[in-house]
């Protein structure tokens, strides 16, 4: 038998160990709140991501500042082409030498289009979103423009893109150009662009285009044969680099420095986001993971 001070001690001690071995064995003590995940820091001068399901904001950096968009201005190019009505993405299109003419005066990113070939409007898509053509971009103006000159039916595309713009509720958008190589009035926003891509992504063409690594396309010669083209790579290295990345689209320029448009999925859940005036191709990538794991932590 236990008696005095110390025997008193004795059993308010076992007492405890019996009841904290209860609070175990049933499960009723608390676990210790996680810790908040960080936000993260990046290079890029603009940023933001959220929840695609609900287009919730997951981060924000100067996400409503409105700067160049580089090729990135593609995505509404590939809209705009997709939201026409009786869309049929394998009439073709006759490469002209004013597209050839474009790229080279512009020095600009390009598909490589033969003059005198025709072309699918569905490869003329790919051309445009992998190896990011200007020259795709502007037989696809030329095409889906209205006008009795081309010069009209671009004007009259790019204002297809800018009423496109307008019913998304964007505010902080304006094109003047299709394929981002802007004359002074081409902009955009982190959160505006991450909204348009959002809106394409409900196209199911737009979602397998974007999400192809590599393409061959097969085109029609002047005199009727084949011309099986140099594959097209994809700009988006987050697509070999980047568990579950679905897209969608690189940009770069003088003035826009190094832009990327994302989205990825895993366990369900997409993300979906934009950085704007990034300092390389490997810091844009960078802070684009950065930000999708930052999101895909907080949707937990």
């Amino acid at each position: 038998m236990i008696t005095g001070i110390k025997g008193t001690r004795l059993r308010r001690a076992a007492a405890v160990a019996v009841t904290s071995g209860a609070l175990v064995a049933t499960g009723a003590l608390t676990a210790a709140p996680a810790q908040a995940v960080a936000a993260p820091s990046i290079v890029a001068k603009g940023g933001y991501i959220m929840n695609n399901a609900n287009a919730k904001s997951l981060f924000s950096k100067a996400a409503d500042t409105k700067r160049s968009t580089g090729s990135t201005t593609k995505i509404m190019t590939a809209k705009v082409v997709l939201a026409q009505p009786h869309l049929n993405l394998d009439s073709k299109v006759t490469i002209q030498k004013a597209y050839s003419d474009y790229v080279v005066k512009n020095n600009a990113s390009q598909a490589h289009l033969i003059v005198g070939d025709k072309v699918t409007v569905r490869q003329l898509l790919y051309g445009l979103m992998l190896p990011s053509g200007c020259d795709a971009a502007y037989a696809l103006a030329d095409k889906y423009g209205t006008g009795t000159t081309r010069a009209k039916r671009v004007a009259n595309f790019i204002g297809k893109m800018n009423a496109a713009a307008k019913s998304l509720g964007l505010k902080n958008t304006h094109f003047d150009s299709f394929d981002g190589i802007g004359n002074g009035s081409n902009y955009s926003t982190p959160k505006d662009l991450t909204k348009i891509a959002s809106s394409a992504m409900k196209s199911a063409t737009f979602r397998s285009i974007v999400k192809t690594k590599k393409y061959t396309a097969r085109t029609i010669t002047k005199t009727g044969g084949t011309r099986v083209m140099s594959p097209w790579t994809n700009t988006n290295g987050l697509l070999s680099s980047y568990s579950g990345t679905i897209g969608v689209k690189t940009g770069s320029g003088p003035e826009a420095k190094y832009c990327l448009v994302f989205a990825a999925t895993r366990h369900g859940k997409t993300v979906i986001g934009t950085v704007l005036a990034s300092s390389s191709i490997a810091q844009r990538e960078s802070d684009a993971k950065k930000l999708m794991n930052y999101g895909f932590a907080k949707l937990g």
